[in-house]
């Protein structure tokens, strides 16, 4: 008989923070429009036991995660290789880490250490927790449509995925509801640098119309980051302000409200856990600074134009994020020029790639922010397998394809790696898998 145990901690830091995702602008926190929740969920198959924990944060950089993860294991016993921590990747929560293309700018400061041990010691006692909570249950498996909340980040009609996996938690009698994991490929970016409260923007809103009018108040919910490094609500929202946060919020929670009632409760669900580590990944050759200088002050002029001809917002605000991207390319061909990349690089690497097996399901822990073609490709090869991003650690940046490294925007102007190493991730984890399914 499967046990399952859940706990969530409030980790809403309680002093004012920098509010880390959009740079150049001076965005401390005012105030608390809604909580910040780390959220555990663990399950023991009797033979295998592991560990999900999800954290309304941007991410959780991968020496944090791993120490963590290790205080985890001396305490429960759970192997430490066995727990995939995550980040919903909010735009609207404490900076967590310090970047490399961020050095430059006099806005951004340093992580502050305080609120690191702070939400450090809150996820430790949320995972320990939920595993003290340890009962059994049984586990219910549905996929929710979240068409709506967003679309690719540069093309509305181009590559998405919004194929929700839910995996539902009751107690053994199904009365009440332990806990519900989804998985979501879409930036939380309904909020922007002009809101100064703490909050989980949509996937906040989300869990919390379940709790209300779903699975009860005592549901822990915890929510990961797919690949979404090319996906945003930017082209169907009509404003950045918490309306819009939560109309999109209740849109993906009204989804899963929908899928729930096809939920399939497979017998005896078995659970397992593989880690594959590669060394390294291929990594970018920045451009010389007098090059990156002629392409920040040309996007600059371009910016002028498109101002003075009333362009539309999200025309407009693409450009701007790609304006970011070349001054954080000059800072990184700076950095570059004087060695001092690799420890940034060391910071990242080794990449782990991260499976844990839920009955039927797999899902694949990926750090960094991945653009949504990497996640499709192991989809479309692999039923029932849904990849987490920003798992046990992050890449400094982003992995793009191909086509956006030539197209040159933001998100590849500030990838410490080339796109070859989103294919090297994809072929890592196909060979992690067929050796699983073997």
């Amino acid at each position: 008989m499967l046990k399952a145990g859940a706990s969530e901690v409030v980790i809403t830091p309680e002093t004012s923070q920098f509010l880390f995702g959009y740079p150049h602008v001076e965005r401390y926190s005012t105030g608390v429009h809604d909580d910040l929740y780390s959220a555990a969920l663990f399950l023991d198959d009797g033979k295998t036991q592991v560990m999900f924990i999800s954290n309304d944060l941007i991410f959780v950089d991968k020496q944090m995660s791993m120490e963590i993860r290790r205080e985890i294991s001396q305490k429960t016993e759970i192997p430490a290789l066995n727990i995939m921590i995550t980040s919903t990747h909010t735009h609207s929560g404490p900076i967590m880490a310090n970047y490399a293309s961020n050095l430059k700018d006099p806005i951004v400061p340093k992580a502050d250490t305080a609120y690191l041990d702070f939400v450090k010691e809150k996820m430790i006692s949320a995972a320990v927790s939920a595993y003290q909570k340890a009962d059994e249950a049984v586990l219910g498996m549905t996929k929710a449509d979240s068409t709506g909340i967003g679309t690719n980040r540069r093309d509305p009609a181009g590559p998405s995925d919004h194929e929700v996996p839910v995996l539902a938690v009751m107690d053994k009698d199904r009365s009440k509801y332990i806990a519900c994991m989804m998985v979501g490929s879409m930036h939380p970016t309904v909020l922007h640098e002009d809101s100064t409260l703490l909050s989980g923007d949509f996937p906040g809103m989300a869990k919390k119309y379940l709790k209300k009018h779903v699975m009860g108040k005592d549901c822990v919910m915890l929510y990961h980051s797919g690949p979404c490094g090319n996906q945003s609500p930017r082209h169907v929202v009509n404003g950045n302000t918490f309306a819009e946060a939560e109309r999109l919020g209740v849109i993906l929670g009204k989804a899963v409200e929908k899928a729930a009632v096809s939920v399939i409760f497979p017998e005896n669900p078995v659970l397992a856990a593989e880690n594959l580590f590669v060394p390294d990944l291929p990594r970018k050759i920045f451009p010389e600074i007098v090059n990156a200088e002629r392409r920040l002050k040309d996007l600059q002029e371009r910016m002028m134009q498109m101002v003075e001809n009333n362009a539309p917002h999200p025309e407009v605000r693409t450009l701007e994020c790609d304006i970011f991207g070349a001054e954080e390319t000059l800072t990184l061909s700076e950095l570059s020029e004087k060695g001092g990349l690799e420890y940034y690089y060391q910071k990242s690497l080794p990449a782990e790639i991260q499976l844990i097996a839920v009955g039927p399901w797999k899902f694949i822990g990926w750090s960094g922010e991945i653009f949504v073609e990497y996640g499709l490709a192991i989809k479309r090869q692999f039923d029932n397998t849904f990849v987490i991003t920003l798992a046990n650690g992050e890449f400094q940046g982003y992995i793009v394809t191909p086509e956006a490294a030539e197209e040159g925007g933001y998100e590849a102007s500030n990838s410490l790696f080339t796109p070859a190493a989103g294919e090297l991730l994809v072929r890592k984890t196909e060979k992690l898998l067929k050796a699983y399914q073997d």
